[in-house]
This record gives C-alpha cells, structure tokens and sequence, in this order.
C-alpha cells in the first residue's frame, strides 16, 4: 500500500507540472483561462461530492465565508501563474514557486503560533539569493518573474490558510467551495471592470484544453492529495511536491525547445533553490525522529 500510494503522489505532482505545459499551449489570455479553469474544476467536483460521493454542501456561513477567501487567494494564485508563463515561459514561472517555502515560513509560525524555524530563514535567504540571481540574468523577463514572485505570495496564503480548514467539512466541501468561490469573485471583478464582455473570446481548442486542466490536472490531484494523507506522511507529501518545478521545467524544455532554453546560471540557480528546499525537509525529518 505504501509503495503504491508514493506511486500515487508522483503521479499527481507530476500532473501539476503539467499544468505549466498545458497553460502554454492554450492560447487564451491569463483572465480567460483561469475564469474557465475555476468554472469547470466547480462543475465537476459539485459531480463528484453531490453525485458519486452524494454528500450534502450544507456548511456554516462562518466557514463559508474562510473557504471564500481562500478561494480568492487560489484565484489571484492562478491568475499570477498562468500570466507569468504568457509574458516568460515556463521555466520562470515555475522557478519561482520555490519562493513559496520562504513565504510559509515567515506566515505559517505567524498563524499556527509556533516559533520560527532557524532552518527556514536560512534556506529563505539562500532562495532569495537564487531569485536575485536569475532576475539579474533573466531580467528581460522582469515581468513574468514578478508575477511569478506574486504566485508564491498568494498560493502560500492560499496552501498555508488552507491547512487550518481541513476537519471542518469534507475535503471535497472544501475544494468545491474554494474554487468555485474564487470563480465568483472573478465573475465579479470581471463584471465590474467589463471583462466579462470579452470572456467569450475563446476557441473550442482552448476550451477542451481547459476541460482537460479542470479535471484531470486540477479537481483530481487536489482530490487525491487530500486521500493520500491517510498513507503518507505531511512531510513526505510536501518534499515530493516540491519536485512540480523540476518536472515542469524538464517537460518544457523537451516539449517547447528552443523558447524554454535558459542560461546555465538559471539551470544553476534552480538546482541551487531545489536542493535548499529538499535538505531543509530532510532537516526537519531528523527533528521529528528526534522528538520521538
């Protein structure tokens, strides 16, 4: 069982990677694929817990209203990625996810109320090195890193705000509510700011792709991660999940060649960051059998 759930886990990180890849490959604007992503992951997670699972949605309004907000942050999250890889590519969007495990650990002790882990300002300060590096080398793609910069601001409020929901509700409620309140939102903003006129802006092409990134890379992964808790440890889950960057980054690089190439101080500093998040994992490893 322990094998086939590890099996499990790469499989579904591997499936985020792609997400980077497929956010390529549709042609619609940021706005446009993040409106349908959230629109169609709704409709089939509702499927899913109302048909299949045939729970009820019932919920507080008091939770209601944290899973919303969460919700906004999940969309903003989407939004700065997807518009990161339209104005860079893959690569950048991707490397600066890692910027997310410094983000945690400076919001995560503030919200759980736990001490700071020397650790993780370390490794914080060694990330940031990293990015500063590929900004200098990369700096033509100035944009696309600060908006990757802004998908790990809000996919840390997002992932860490998170963690405090699961236990209040089932864990499809929760995705449900999440994605499709970050879906209202957009409707909203949308609508206010006359976006909405030019949502329909978008082939058939595009929206099957989008179809595609809504279920199989979006509703089920988030599913089966929250199932894979019941085999697998949180630290296990987490250091696999940050291997999304490398997956990413490699498939790219095949699948899109010559306009995901980097400079080898990218490559350098990639691994640099990687290698920083992965041995501050191991480091917590050794804390915790410590403890016990």
């Amino acid at each position: 069982m322990q094998k086939l759930a590890l099996f499990r886990l790469h499989l579904i990180v591997f499936l985020w990677g792609f997400t980077a890849i497929l956010g390529k490959l549709i042609q619609a604007n940021a706005q446009n694929l993040v409106f349908y992503r959230m629109l169609f992951a709704a409709f089939f997670l509702f499927i899913y817990v109302r048909v299949f699972r045939k729970e009820s949605l019932k919920i507080s309004r008091k939770l209601f209203l944290q899973l919303s907000g969460i919700g906004f942050a999940m969309a903003l999250h989407w939004f700065c990625f997807f518009y990161s890889i339209k104005v860079s590519n893959v690569s950048i969007a991707l490397s600066c996810l890692s910027l997310s495990t410094l983000f945690a650990s400076i919001l995560e002790p503030i919200i759980f109320k736990r001490k700071i882990d020397v650790s993780e300002v370390i490794m914080g300060i060694v990330i940031v090195a990293c990015i500063l590096v590929i900004f200098k080398t990369e700096f033509h793609y100035k944009e696309g890193i600060f908006f990757g910069i802004l998908t790990a601001v809000f996919g840390t409020i997002f992932g860490v705000f998170n963690g405090k929901m699961f236990g209040k509700t089932s864990s499809g409620n929760i995705i449900f509510y999440e994605i499709f309140s970050g879906w209202a939102f957009l409707l909203i903003i949308y609508s206010l700011s006359g976006q909405i006129f030019h949502i329909n802006e978008i082939n058939y092409r595009d929206l099957a792709l989008i179809a595609l990134l809504a279920s199989l890379f979006t509703a089920f992964p988030m599913l089966e991660s929250v199932k894979l808790m019941q085999y697998i440890s949180p630290f296990t889950l987490i250091l696999t999940v940050n291997l999304e960057p490398v997956y990413g980054i490699i498939l790219a690089f095949f699948i899109f060649e010559e306009s995901e190439k980097m400079s080898a101080v990218f490559y350098i500093a990639s691994f640099v960051m990687i290698m920083a998040i992965v041995a501050n994992g191991l480091i917590k490893a050794r804390k915790q059998k410590k403890l016990i």
